[in-house]
């Protein structure tokens, strides 16, 4: 296994669309949604097994959430759990996570991942981070995971290419443009025209070009974080990153860097992959019964002419369900939430309308 392979797993966020099951001091990425014995960031960890020396794995976290990666991956050492003081999106976690291993190895290549998405093809997933890692250690380039769309999906942001491609690795394009998502007839026009990807939002780039490409468009942001140089991996970068956050502004990386950079390339790629963002991606990926109900767990629930929907109930409640078609029902932590499935985008707003109402009791 590469020494040189890093992997820079980005595990902050707090999964409001999933509640109540998910919960700002128990977010997604710490569930485990399909009972199958791993939460979402676990799984996430064991695929990098594959890819990178576990001393090589870094999780970056908002700080309340450092004992519940102790607690779920005890194996990390303290010094590979980066703790952010407060959420000011991936751009800054990424600045910080890059000059940190860059202070550990200088010729590292890091591959950047979100800790809550799944993967069908195990296999795949490690050939394509594999052939990325190679490609990116050899070229000054920044590139991107596209996954080949099965449908006109407007919650996902999209990635055009064009036929230009790495030198080393005809299989890389060089991306023409970033969309956001977009609204049906859009998307759907991206099916047709062929050369547009879903955007994954997971990035390969060594250490190098990537500190570049900050020192070279956001240049305020490298500078806050260069700054720690000497810090970086010792009992004080900690304190250090208390102080370099508060100046951090708000940023994406893919607004930031992605968009604006000419050496972004994207890898075509197809194993399976969803980003678990709603209540209708478990949906989907979970098993069903002949009448399309996903149930989990199903242990003590009692479905009578009730068809398609999305059950997430404790496992020592009884649930029994009468004449109910495509409806999410879900409970936890005391909080029951019934909601058609068309209409889950809204779980969002409720969950704003509920802390404006009890404050943060439920939420």
């Amino acid at each position: 296994m590469n020494k040189d392979n890093f992997a820079l797993i980005m595990a902050g966020g707090v999964g409001s669309r999933f509640w109540p099951v998910s919960r700002t001091e128990h977010p997604k990425q710490f569930i485990d949604f399909f009972g199958v014995g791993k939460t979402l960031i676990q799984s996430t960890y064991e695929r990098f097994l594959r890819i990178c020396p576990p001393e090589n794995i870094f999780i970056v976290t908002n700080e309340i959430y450092i004992e519940l990666i102790k607690k779920q991956l005890p194996e990390l050492s303290d010094n590979q759990i980066l703790a952010e003081p407060i959420m000011r999106n991936t751009a800054p976690c990424i600045a910080y996570g890059s000059m940190k291993i860059a202070e550990l190895n200088p010729n590292a290549t890091i591959v950047v991942a979100p800790s809550d998405h799944t993967i069908a093809d195990q296999d795949g997933f490690v050939a394509a981070i594999d052939e990325a890692l190679a490609a990116a250690s050899s070229n000054d380039c920044l590139i991107t995971l596209g996954i080949k769309p099965s449908r006109p999906d407007t919650g996902y942001g999209y990635i055009q290419y064009v036929d230009n491609t790495l030198a080393s690795d005809p299989k890389i394009h060089k991306v023409k443009l970033f969309t956001e998502k977009p609204n049906l007839d859009l998307a759907k026009s991206f099916i047709q025209s062929g050369d547009f990807l879903w955007n994954a939002g997971i990035f390969i780039w060594s250490a190098k070009s990537i500190n570049n490409a900050f020192r070279k468009h956001l240049p305020d942001m490298f500078d806050i974080f260069q700054a720690g140089q000497s810090v970086y991996n010792t009992i004080d970068e900690g304190g250090f990153i208390g102080d370099a956050y508060q100046q951090c502004t708000n940023i994406s990386i893919d607004f930031a860097i992605m968009e604006k950079a000419d050496n972004v390339y994207v890898l075509p790629t197809d194993f399976g992959w969803s980003d678990l963002g709603t209540w209708a991606s478990i949906y989907d990926m979970a098993e069903k019964d002949y009448v399309g109900n996903a149930v989990i767990p199903s242990e003590q629930v009692i479905m009578f002419d009730s068809s398609n929907c999305m059950v997430n109930v404790p496992h020592e409640k009884l649930v029994i369900l009468q004449g109910l078609h495509d409806y999410i029902v879900v409970e936890s932590n005391n909080t029951l939430l019934i909601c058609p499935r068309a209409e889950e985008q809204s779980v969002k707003k409720i969950v704003a309308d509920v802390k404006s109402r009890f404050g943060t009791k439920f939420i």
